[in-house]
């Protein structure tokens, strides 16, 4: 970053695409400090800017370094012109940066390349660990065909291992006779990836020509290769602005989110969890060029027992009409009926603002209430888990239940987790526009992380016991555009309610 510049443009669109492919630690060169006199001020506003920026990114380990790259001031020694700063050097970051944590060693995966059979007795699968590590007597599954068997032996060139792990090349046997095939992927048995046909990944385009929706294209992840096509395009992605927009196609070098359709499945993570089964190539069935490059999300495309837009049971179900009307029920509370919808990572105090908010709606007599997403699954939810399409449910549920509160003229108060762009829209088509306020809650996952109330549930998801957890195995997509961003990391609950009561009046709501 060019001190005397600060962040640009081009900065937003390095730091997207370094978030996207999922690169965790970065460090913000603020060079030619030595053309702003070595002003502190000037460190302290771009580090501001760009922590904000990098609030909606997934890196969440950052380092500033002020630096003179001219005059050497911190690229290998400090130097003196700055003493304020006492942080590291540039050089000394890099060579110190802790990555051993970086690589997945918790998910065995192991994409078979070749099936080795030199004689009658030795069957071997070669291929080189994506992910984890693998010992001798392991249980093991071959996906998809979902055949167990036990790791016999771990061969290499120069003799066999008791255990291997990522990124080590071996060739593996095992104790049963079973069918495994090149493509096939071979797991721990209790550890097991994601099989399917369909699902969403955001892509990279890199051909000259267009993407075409409906095309049929080769698809490569790992060793498999199948065909399959581009179903839908849900939107394209503005690097330079982070700001979603429809879109009909790709063009070279544009990125955005689609549902992707296969004619077989495979075994695939989200790209965050695990970078070498959540990657693809795409591939043109007649040039044989690659012409986009796929990173599978977490929130996988609407399956067949998506419930949003399916028709109720019978044609003879119709909703009963009220004597009382909505102007009638407006005048008695003194208010518009209005769901607000507080979303934000877990640990971002959605439900200490709900509750401070409810609390300063109802002293000043408004009738109000709290609709949390926790309550929801002790009942009407009670049999949904946590994956993208239960999540998504749990959502429409608790939109349904909003929009019956607000027929009867209350404000409801939503705090959601609500990781998903695509569902809070589809929540706010539900409510109703002229009822929906969306509140996002912007403290970020290093800050959400530090709370007590939280930091066991990052805990079990960095450790792998809590799947598909926002933030560290899933996505969460910041809102497009919230009606209020709240930092809640530097607010206090009442501060944050008091900026919704102020939304609210200005909105002509209260």
């Amino acid at each position: 970053v060019d001190a005397r510049h600060g962040v640009v443009t081009q900065t937003k669109r390095h730091s997207f695409i370094v978030s996207l492919l999922g690169i965790k630690h970065v460090i913000v060169a603020i060079n030619k400090m030595d053309l702003v006199d070595w002003s502190a001020d000037v460190y302290d506003q771009i580090k501001s800017d760009y922590t904000n920026f990098a609030a909606r990114m997934s890196s969440d380990d950052v380092h500033f370094i002020p630096m003179s790259a001219l005059l050497g001031d911190n690229v290998v020694k400090g130097g003196e012109n700055m003493p304020w700063y006492e942080g590291p050097t540039l050089m000394h970051l890099l060579e110190n940066v802790y990555i051993a944590s970086d690589r997945n060693l918790q998910d065995f995966r192991y994409p078979v390349q070749f099936v080795n059979r030199p004689n009658l007795n030795f069957r071997g699968y070669c291929g080189t660990i994506a992910s984890g590590v693998v010992r001798t007597g392991d249980e093991i599954t071959v996906l998809p065909s979902r055949k167990t068997s036990r790791i016999k032996s771990i061969v290499t060139y120069e003799g066999e291992l008791e255990e291997a792990f990522t990124p080590l090349a071996v060739t593996l046997t095992l104790e049963d006779e079973i069918d495994v095939s090149r493509g096939d992927m071979i797991v721990r048995s209790g550890n097991v990836p994601k099989v399917g046909k369909k699902f969403d990944a955001m892509i990279v385009w890199m051909s000259d020509q267009p993407l075409v929706p409906g095309k049929e294209y080769l698809f490569k992840q790992t060793t498999k290769q199948v065909t399959g096509r581009i179903s839908t395009m849900r939107y394209q992605v503005d690097v330079n602005t982070m700001h979603r927009s429809d879109a009909s196609t790709l063009e070279l070098n544009e990125i955005g989110r689609c549902a992707i359709e296969l004619t077989e499945p495979i075994a695939y993570d989200a790209y965050k969890q695990n970078r070498g089964t959540g990657s693809m190539i795409i591939i043109d069935r007649i040039s044989n060029a690659t012409v986009g490059a796929a990173m599978i999300l977490d929130t996988a495309a609407a399956t067949e027992g998506d419930l949003w837009d399916s028709a109720p049971a019978s044609e003879d179900i119709h909703g009963e009409r009220s004597s009382v009307t909505v102007d009638q029920r407006a005048r008695r509370f003194g208010q518009q009926p209005v769901t607000i919808v507080l979303t934000g990572l877990t640990g971002s105090h959605k439900a200490d603002v709900a509750e401070a908010l409810e609390r300063k709606l109802f002293d000043e007599g408004r009738a109000v209430t709290v609709l949390a997403g926790q309550t929801m699954r002790l009942g009407l939810s009670k049999d949904l888990g946590f994956s993208s399409e239960e999540r998504s449910e749990n959502l429409r549920r608790g939109a349904e239940v909003a929009r019956l509160m607000n027929d009867a003229g209350l404000i409801c108060i939503a705090p959601f987790l609500a990781p998903s762009e695509e569902v809070r829209q589809k929540v706010r088509q539900r409510v109703g526009e002229d009822r929906y306020l969306e509140i996002y809650l912007s403290a970020p996952v290093a800050y959400c992380r530090t709370r007590e109330s939280a930091a066991e549930m990052y805990a079990k998801a960095d450790s792998g016991d809590i799947p598909n957890f926002p933030g560290v195995t899933a996505d969460y997509e910041v809102p497009a555009n919230p009606d209020l961003t709240l930092p809640t990391d530097k607010l206090s609950p009442s501060e944050a309610a008091d900026r919704i009561m102020e939304l609210l009046s200005k909105r002509e709501l209260i």
